[in-house]
Parts: structure tokens; C-alpha cells; sequence
């Protein structure tokens, strides 16, 4: 016969034992917070010192220098223009302008709408920097435009750095009425392409349209590129 009398004191027993294990649990948990707290703390200050150039903060010289290299896509030109935008506002208290911006340019090119969008931010952001252009390797297409769009008088190129313009790709498919659109906008964007290039060179837009009817990729070493006015020295 069970003795039915004993089961609530076992039941008690184990309420009590899950309550301690709770309290236990809970405990654990008060303690370990602090701890993640700190190292999320830890790991944005991380961040923040990562952002801002570590020790030398945003003004140090490794902070204010951006390496572009690759593809002009999309990804690519968002991390340029964001880097772009904050490091032209930030500078040191009581100064008018903030520390040059060195960009180095490494490209065989890619999108021109990307391009035209690296290349209004530079010229927004050189309003309140220097921005100084170091071509180096290959500077070709859309890479161009980014290598002449430097500060004048302090655009440098590498004196094996390959330096090609030619013209606006198209490449769309599609019926008939579509291709005539996007045609007219490939003509508009190379009309754009020649005048940015006019703007920030020593060539004239007869000129550069000259370079592009060859209807090939038309290179330049690093001193032809200088005396078209691409660059304005040779990187030593």
C-alpha cells in the first residue's frame, strides 16, 4: 500500500531544487551580462579605432588614405563615396579645411554611372580637402576620369602605370524602340565622359573625341598621360 502522505514532501522538494536551480541559472546570467556588455564595448571601440585610424584618429595618414582597386561597380563606388564624404568633414578644430585625402587608383574601370557618381562626390568633396590622385598599375576607362578628377597640381601616376581611354561600351539588347533609347543615353553619358575629361585635362573635347573615333583602346604611358594633363607628376 503507497503511502500517498509522502508525495507532497517529495514534490516540495523537487520545487525547491528547480527554484535553486533557477536562482542559480539567473545568478549565472547577472554575472555573465556585465561581461558581454564589456566586450561589446570593447569590440565597438574596436570598431570606432578602426574608423578612425587607430591612435593617430581620423587625421592620421593611414586614415585619410583609400586604396581603389578593382572593378567600378557598384560596391565598390558606395565604399569610396562613403569614405569620400567623411573624411572630407572631418578636421581639426579652428581649421578651415580638413587634411588632403590620398586616393590611389588601380582599375581596369567598369560602370560609368558609378564613375560620374565618384567623380560629382570628389569634386563635392574638394570644397573642403585636398583630394590627391596616385594612379598606379593600370588606370584605364572609368579609372581615368577618377586619376584626372584629383586635386590639379597634385595628381600623381606611377611611371609604369598604364593609362587608356576609349569609348563609352553600350552592350543593351533588346527590340528595336529600346535600343534607340539606350543608344541616345550611351551617346549622352560619352558626351558627358568628353566634357568631365576637357574640364579636368589639358585636352579639348575635339581633341578627345579624336583619341576616341580611333575606335580602339588608345593607351598612354605615364608621361604621355602628364602632358595631356591626366597627372601632374610622376610618382617617385
Amino acid at each position: 500500500m503507497r503511502n500517498l502522505s509522502k508525495k507532497p514532501k517529495k514534490t516540495k522538494k523537487k520545487v525547491e531544487e528547480v527554484e535553486e536551480i533557477s536562482e542559480e541559472e539567473s545568478s549565472s546570467e547577472e554575472m555573465e551580462a556585465p561581461e558581454q556588455e564589456e566586450q561589446a564595448e570593447d569590440q565597438q571601440l574596436t570598431l570606432m579605432d578602426l574608423l578612425g585610424g587607430g591612435p593617430g584618429g581620423a587625421n592620421s595618414p593611414e586614415a585619410r588614405s583609400i586604396m581603389f582597386v578593382g572593378e567600378v561597380n557598384e560596391d565598390r563606388a558606395a565604399d569610396l563615396i562613403s569614405a569620400l564624404l567623411v573624411l572630407s568633414q572631418t578636421k581639426d578644430p579652428g581649421e578651415e579645411r580638413a587634411e588632403p585625402i590620398k586616393l590611389y587608383v588601380s582599375t581596369y574601370g567598369g560602370s560609368a554611372d558609378e564613375m560620374f557618381g565618384i567623380y560629382d562626390v570628389v569634386n563635392f568633396c574638394k570644397k573642403f580637402c585636398d583630394i590627391e590622385t596616385i594612379g598606379l598599375g593600370k588606370v584605364m576607362s572609368a579609372g581615368t576620369l577618377m586619376l584626372a578628377s584629383g586635386t590639379k597640381g597634385k595628381r600623381k601616376i606611377g611611371r609604369h602605370c598604364r593609362v587608356m581611354i576609349h569609348a563609352v561600351n553600350g552592350g543593351q539588347v533588346g527590340d528595336i524602340h529600346n535600343l534607340q533609347n539606350e543608344l541616345e543615353q550611351t551617346v549622352g553619358l560619352q558626351d558627358s565622359y568628353i566634357q568631365a575629361l576637357s574640364n579636368e585635362t589639358n585636352m579639348t573635347k575635339r581633341q578627345i573625341q579624336t583619341l576616341i573615333n580611333r575606335k580602339v583602346n588608345v593607351y598612354l604611358t605615364a608621361e604621355e598621360a602628364i602632358e595631356k594633363g591626366l597627372a601632374d607628376e610622376i610618382l617617385e
